[in-house]
């Protein structure tokens, strides 16, 4: 069952969701409008090893904007924090970002229950396009759960991306066991 505006709203006033900076406007039917931080990051290899910590350049976002470019991937960050306790959020690109060929994710869209921090973008383009911090980037749909959780994302020992943060996060995979 998919969240509505009017449950979405509750689920703020009591807790169970957290976004910040919440702004009213940013609220659809059934979800919420998130925005494009002002931090980036690339990758600085030219390959990347699964097994190895791949470092990240990070940067921000001129108020001119910036050119993200086809073949390279870009990693953003929503200007929103959120906290979830009781459903399981999904971020989705907006159709208008869909329709200037960016995507948002290649395989991250859904978020864990307990999961409490920014959102890391993982940008790609089929064209050259200019983007901006601020500027609408996805919206987060919220799932109800059915049945009680023993892990908590926040609360587990094994979470990789725990660690408040207002700069998009590198991929942790090296931290697994294979």
């Amino acid at each position: 069952m998919i969240l509505t505006d009017i449950k979405i709203k509750a689920a703020i006033q009591n807790g169970e969701i957290v976004i910040e900076p919440f702004r009213p406007e940013c609220l659809g039917t059934n979800s919420y409008d998130v925005h494009l931080g002002k931090h980036m990051a690339v990758y600085q290899d030219q390959y990347l090893d699964a097994k190895k910590h791949n470092t990240v350049r990070h940067f921000e976002i001129p108020e001119e904007g910036y050119v993200i470019e086809p073949g390279e991937l870009y990693l953003g960050v929503t200007e929103e924090y959120t906290e979830t306790h009781t459903t399981v959020p999904f971020l989705e690109g907006k159709s208008s970002i869909g329709r200037l060929g960016i995507d948002i994710h290649a395989t991250a869209g859904k978020g864990d229950v307990g999961f409490c921090n920014t959102w890391t973008l993982e940008i790609s383009c089929v064209k050259p396009v200019k983007v901006y911090a601020g500027m609408p980037i996805g919206q987060l749909i919220y799932f109800k759960i059915d049945g009680d959780i023993e892990n908590y994302y926040n609360k587990k020992s094994s979470a990789k991306y725990n660690e408040r943060t207002q700069k998009p996060v590198e991929s942790m995979m090296w931290k697994n066991k294979f």
